[in-house]
């Protein structure tokens, strides 16, 4: 099930929410969201719920044994399990198939399934033992208490992933007022405008220019593709991160912000302050520190940091093209740490400028990879933006008359908009006291009109991806 269809917001959403209002006590809610996250996971993936049960059983079991004298191997032991299990399900069948491609060993290629998400669950599992074995006061004796916050459905599928240590005291004590609930809905409202009416009008022209053959394609529709995949990435990523920000404000719980306008970064190093925060976090957290960060020298904190980047593009998919993606990022953020891209630190106007620019351009090239089927397509679409100039053809013709839409063009104006802090800012000053009483309408009218325009789409557009699969 997915936050963006009707069977989430006029089935699923009300009948958990008048449920979880009706009881009062903190256990029975507890309960009924447990319940729910199960139904709401089973609905979609009926096999692969009972594996997410198996992960919340068993590492609940190696948190209880973190106090004991054997925790390092029991700690050992839960990684081992956790990353073997992502591994079955997720990286098997690429990797046979990789070394089929390198040895032409012709080796069978199992074809499992990719349950939705496992990426995030099992992350935030093995984050629990973890941290229950540097600090085991966080031990959780309850085991509803882990099922909770593992299997909690606003954040199940897409994240952002979220700590023990920051859910620990919401589990058994949290409240439901009036504003939280209102700020929860407009939040989750702005994060279902964002991937229903921007997202998914970007992912259109991507489409366009990604799926078809790129010799048929002009130079200028495939910088059109590229830059409506870059927009299309965020505004679905940051819309999910919102909705499930929203919903956990509506149910009393506060997670932590996932994107905070990564496009108006100044270097690759602020990109990653500012994108896809609790993921790059988490590999912080227990991959890069614990190899020893910027610790032990120079040499030895570049190969972390490739190492970081390796795995976190390897995170995101079961495909070399993800991996490359990760690379990418790594080596600009040591290109900017030798100095080699020097512009990024003056702070004069037009550095700054440039250094936007260079940001927006890294990114767009690196996902083009991350949106290729493979290293080679990627390769010649990137070739063909500087080779396909002249004579456009009928294919090409037909993208650029998809993405030059009255409509299109003003998605594309208001995504662009929405990428920078402009909105915040003009936030602020509406709720200012002596403004207050108009922003509050401002934003209540706003919210009305892009839920509106939401349910509208919803049931027109027959364009809604879901492009967690592969996490």
């Amino acid at each position: 099930m997915v936050f963006s269809s009707t069977v989430f917001l006029f089935i699923f959403l009300p009948v958990t929410y008048i449920l979880y209002l009706i009881c009062k006590k903190t256990i029975i809610r507890n309960i009924i969201l447990i319940a729910a996250s199960l139904v709401f996971y089973a609905y979609g993936e009926p096999q692969a719920v009972f594996l997410m049960i198996l992960s919340i059983i068993v590492n609940y079991l190696f948190g209880l044994g973190m106090t004991s004298k054997h925790k390092k191997t029991l700690l050992i032991i839960s990684i081992i399990f956790n990353l073997l299990m992502l591994y079955v399900f997720k990286y098997l069948s690429f990797s046979a198939q990789l070394v089929n491609d390198i040895t032409g060993l012709g080796i069978p290629v199992p074809t499992i399934e990719l349950p939705v998400g496992i990426s995030f669950f099992t992350f935030q599992a093995m984050s629990y033992v973890i941290d229950v074995y540097k600090e085991p006061q966080l031990k959780e004796k309850n085991i509803l208490n882990i099922f909770l916050y593992i299997s909690l459905f606003p954040q199940l599928i897409a994240g952002p992933i979220v700590k023990f240590s920051d859910l620990a005291e919401q589990i058994n004590t949290r409240s439901i007022t009036l504003e939280k609930t209102t700020l929860g809905i407009r939040r989750f409202i702005y994060g279902l405008a964002k991937k229903m009416l921007i997202a998914n009008t970007m992912g259109q022209i991507a489409d366009a220019a990604f799926n078809n053959p790129v010799d048929s394609m002009s130079a200028g529709s495939l910088w059109i593709g590229a830059v409506a995949y870059m927009l299309q990435i965020f505004f679905d990523f940051s819309g999910y991160s919102d909705m499930a920000i929203g919903l956990g404000k509506m149910f009393g719980f506060e997670f932590k912000e996932n994107f905070n306008y990564p496009f108006a970064a100044d270097s690759m190093q602020d990109f990653w302050r500012k994108w896809n925060i609790s993921v790059s976090t988490w590999f912080k957290e227990y991959v890069y520190i614990p190899l020893g960060g910027n610790k032990k020298g120079k040499l030895r904190t570049s190969i972390n940091k490739c190492i970081v980047f390796f795995l976190t593009g390897l995170w995101h998919g079961a495909n070399l093209t993800f991996v490359v993606w990760g690379l990418i990022h790594g080596m600009f953020l040591l290109l900017e740490q030798y100095g080699v891209i020097f512009f990024v630190k003056k702070k004069n106007i037009l550095p700054k400028i440039v250094s936007h620019i260079y940001v927006l351009l890294v990114a767009m090239f690196a996902f083009i990879f991350f949106r290729a089927d493979n290293l080679w397509a990627a390769c010649c679409y990137i070739g063909r933006m500087f080779t396909g100039f002249g004579g456009e053809n009928v294919m090409s013709s037909s993208v650029l008359s998809l993405t030059l839409t009255p409509y299109a063009l003003v998605t594309v104006v208001f995504a662009v908009i929405f990428s920078t802090n402009i909105i915040p800012k003009l936030r602020d000053k509406l709720t200012e006291k002596k403004k207050a009483v108009l922003g509050e309408y401002i934003g209540s009218a706003a919210t009305l009109v892009l839920f509106a325009l939401c349910i509208m789409n919803l049931f027109t557009a027959t364009y809604n991806p879901f492009i967690y699969f592969r996490f």
